[in-house]
């Protein structure tokens, strides 16, 4: 079996380990094991996919949504010819509300992004992305992130400003600007992201860590009032409250 052929079987393994017992993903399981690009490419779907499955399981239907899909469905049984088109539309429309609320819900405005989409984001950007910083002001808080009597909750010296002109790695979540060092302690990856409260008024500001696991990564997500910290590492959830 090629890498090819096995990302293609694993491409249907469930995110929540419900298949692990299926012989038919036992040879791509074994090959992902042995390989270790393979098993890199497979750590990376399961988070994708155990981050995609959560914010899926957030989205709540439009009111009456089921009334009126069975009304239209009765509708579509009788017998008159004239009435088959408008339940046809309606069938559509109902189907393009539902992807709509979707996409609405994995895609967050400015205003509503919570921190539940952001620690999804972080999780994402983990699993898939190329990192790396430079300068400075990202060298030396990289230091202090992996000094290991730090704690993070105690406070952070960030200038984000200084961070974003001087070579720290920036993207981009719901229109705002994200910064992100990278640090290592005890052998182990962390990624800290940090945006500024001011951007996301619906994120709350100055209260305790939020915890996530997604397959293998494990985040924190707090507060000081003024940024807001995701740290994520896929040494998992209990080495990342280590760090608070």
């Amino acid at each position: 079996m090629s890498n090819n052929e096995a990302k293609f079987v694993l491409g249907a393994y469930r995110a929540n380990g419900r298949d692990a017992e299926d012989a038919t993903f036992g040879a791509a399981l074994a090959q992902a094991k042995n390989d270790p690009a393979l098993g890199a490419w497979f750590a990376r779907a399961q988070a994708h996919d155990a981050a995609l499955t959560a914010k899926l399981r957030e989205i709540v239907p439009p009111a009456g949504l089921r009334e009126a899909i069975l009304a239209g469905a009765r509708a579509s049984r009788a017998p008159k010819i004239e009435r088959r088109f408008p339940t046809r539309w309606f069938a559509l429309a109902a189907s393009v509300a539902v992807l709509l609320t979707a996409t609405l819900a994995l895609w967050p405005s400015r205003a509503a992004a919570g921190t539940a989409q952001l620690a999804a984001f972080a999780i994402n950007d983990t699993a898939h992305a190329q990192h790396g910083s430079h300068g400075e002001a990202a060298g030396a808080l990289e230091v202090m992130l992996s000094q290991p009597a730090n704690r993070l909750s105690a406070g952070l010296p960030v200038d984000f400003t200084a961070l974003r002109a001087t070579g720290c790695r920036t993207l981009n979540f719901a229109g705002h600007d994200v910064l992100e060092v990278c640090f290592q302690r005890n052998g182990a990856w962390f990624h800290c992201y940090i945006v500024n409260c001011a951007d996301f008024p619906a994120m709350p500001t100055g209260t305790g860590a939020d915890f996530d696991q997604q397959a293998q990564f494990g985040s924190a997500s707090w507060s000081d009032g003024v940024h807001r910290f995701v740290v994520v590492s896929n040494a998992g959830l209990e080495a990342v409250k280590r760090l608070l």
